[in-house]
């Protein structure tokens, strides 16, 4: 019991020192953001942005590390009824969810780099430990010529 409750500690604070620079930050820049809501989102759009893994602990794995990636895109409007998850312009990070090793490894050569992804399945972020705004499940890459 002891173990679980240290381990749930230990994501609990990495979750809290990710998102704070990331506060900060916003509200440094000093610029009021966009009050018009982004574009929306539909299955079968495509999703471009800049590509970042984090290193978050599974806990259904026992709390082995497990790469996370994500896509920083302007904000777009999500389909009804998700909307614009509770954000005045909608979300800006979207979390890709892989669904096999082979697209773990596709994405790992694209980090830091700008990619486009097109959209089969698209959700506001939901769970906790989820460190995106909303959350792709179904995706496949869009290779640039």
């Amino acid at each position: 019991m002891t173990k679980r409750f240290a381990t749930r500690l230990a994501l609990a604070a990495t979750m809290f020192l990710l998102a704070t620079p990331a506060i900060a930050a916003q509200q440094d820049d000093g610029a009021p953001p966009p009050s018009k809501p982004g574009k929306p989102i539909n299955t079968g759009d495509v999703l471009s942005g800049e590509l970042n893994a984090m290193k978050v602990r599974d806990v259904k794995n026992a709390g082995k590390r497990i790469a996370m990636y994500q896509i920083t895109s302007e904000p777009r409007r999500l389909p009804a009824p998700n909307g614009l998850c509770n954000l005045e312009t909608g979300p800006e990070t979207f979390q890709l969810v892989t669904s096999s090793d082979a697209q773990a490894m596709q994405l790992k050569s694209f980090v830091g780099k700008e990619i486009s992804v097109k959209v089969d399945e698209i959700a506001c972020a939901s769970d906790a430990g989820q460190m995106s705004e909303a959350v792709i499940t179904k995706w496949s890459l869009i290779r640039k010529q």
